[in-house]
């Protein structure tokens, strides 16, 4: 049976880039995140409300890629933070996908004024040790939010999943990451297709590469140290943004995209400070 994760890095191994699976269900769902994986994705993004965990589990059954090789991950959602809630709700996730345990565990927003996602992380602490999961984190977390799971349990999270991309890239929320040993993972790391993917700084920079803007933008992530989960239906989207991992920006490329920021860059002001998702 694993040890409790005391330490954030616990041996887990990411890749620079991850898929994201949200609306990936059913049939074209499995088909997809199948393509994924014979792209070379090794790590897969779900959640207990994308309601895909069986697809993605179906897609890692059926492909090719050795079990041990890809990280399969979830997230619990606010409705479930009760202790015997979450238990029950991280069992559910194992069984949903079919496979034996899941590689990675988040509590998907902190909820704070329901204040009881400490009660949740001991749930997934829990989960860690019965070998349900292998390694646990969290995602929107502030940095005050993870200091306290710190303070009340002892148990670092191994990576914090946020929005991030250049209209808001996080600075400080990443270096309280880095300080305490979190990676920090990016969603919608492309701006959900908004005008980001029209911007003449990305734009140029693409074109003197000869590369996509999505590229860039992927690359960019890489370069600050943090992983994006794009997600992409096609085959030829999903081998490109893969590739974006062996770009490598100039420092003056990277400063240029970190231009873009703006003060209200959230996409749709979900601010964990009061934000909440059940």
């Amino acid at each position: 049976m694993p040890s409790t994760p005391r330490s954030p890095s616990a041996d887990l191994s990411l890749p620079p880039v991850g898929f994201g699976t949200a609306s990936l269900r059913g049939e074209h769902g499995v088909r997809t995140v199948a393509a994924a994986l014979d792209a070379g994705y090794r790590l897969l993004d779900s959640a207990f409300n994308y309601e895909n965990e069986g697809a993605v589990g179906a897609a890692v059954r059926a492909s090719g890629v050795p079990r041990d090789e890809v990280i399969v991950t979830s997230k619990l959602p606010g409705r479930h933070h009760a202790h015997d809630a979450a238990v029950a709700t991280i069992e559910e996730s194992v069984y949903r996908t079919g496979l034996d345990h899941l590689d990675l565990y988040l509590i998907h927003w902190p909820n704070p004024s329901q204040d009881r996602y400490v009660e949740a992380w001991g749930a997934l602490i829990e989960a860690c040790e019965r070998g349900l999961v292998r390694h646990i984190g969290v995602s929107n977390f502030l940095p005050e939010h993870v200091d306290r799971l710190v303070a009340e349990t002892g148990v670092t999270p191994a990576v914090n999943q946020v929005e991030l991309h250049p209209y808001f890239p996080q600075a400080e929320q990443r270096a309280a990451d880095a300080a305490r040993g979190i990676v920090t993972e990016a969603w919608s790391p492309l701006g959900r297709a908004n005008s980001l993917l029209d911007e003449p700084v990305l734009t140029r920079i693409a074109a003197d590469r000869g590369v996509t803007v999505a590229q860039v933008i992927l690359a960019w992530h890489v370069g600050l140290g943090v992983l994006p989960l794009p997600k992409a239906t096609s085959p030829d989207r999903q081998r490109q943004n893969l590739e974006a991992a062996d770009l490598e920006l100039s420092a003056e490329e990277m400063a240029a995209v970190a231009g873009l920021a703006r003060a209200d860059g959230r996409n749709n002001d979900q601010d964990p400070a009061v934000y909440e998702e059940y």
